[in-house]
């Protein structure tokens, strides 16, 4: 039996209301299951999950992860959004809480980077609709060694700020 697609991600972090308060107020989830001190699981919006994200309060003692520097682990976690515009409001608030830390244009994935309050990399990302993706995109995709900056107003322009992303790639046609 195939793996059809990633159901939930699991956290250890310091601190359980810092780290519902980010994801509530800067991704939008929905906390489904509140333990204070202990556990937080959360609905990302629009999704129809049990639960997307799950976190467990380690404490403040715990040291930041090492991996990708020296150990190995996950590097993070992509979130996607539905619209450009959706991607620039997120974009906005990453930056006020001093989270953002890149933003690269793959041709076919417009991304954000970002750390929550335990440094935990994520990702989120629009991506462009199947029907709007060429052969050449793919073939510079296949060959691109680095993302290029991405130009945010300039792939709105071009795209349309409210575009549904993610159609006949990571979301089914009709």
């Amino acid at each position: 039996m195939p793996v059809t697609r990633l159901n939930h991600a699991v956290l250890y972090v310091r601190d359980v209301e810092r780290t519902r308060e980010f994801y509530e107020n800067v991704l939008g989830f929905k906390t489904l299951i509140w333990a204070p001190g202990q556990a937080a699981f959360f609905q990302a919006p629009g999704s129809t999950n049990d639960h997307d994200l799950g976190t467990f309060q380690i404490g403040a003692g715990a040291g930041p992860s090492q991996a990708g520097r020296s150990t190995v682990g996950l590097y993070h976690l992509a979130w996607e959004v539905d619209t450009l515009a959706e991607l620039a409001r997120i974009r906005g608030l990453l930056a006020e809480r001093g989270a953002l830390t890149g933003a690269s244009d793959h041709i076919t994935t417009k991304a954000l980077y970002a750390r929550d309050p335990d440094g935990i990399e994520f990702e989120v990302s629009w991506l462009l609709p199947a029907d709007l993706i060429t052969d050449e995109m793919r073939a510079e995709t296949a060959t691109l060694a680095r993302p290029r900056p991405l130009d945010l107003e300039g792939e709105m322009a071009r795209y349309g700020a409210e575009t549904r992303g993610g159609v006949g790639v990571s979301i089914p046609v009709g």
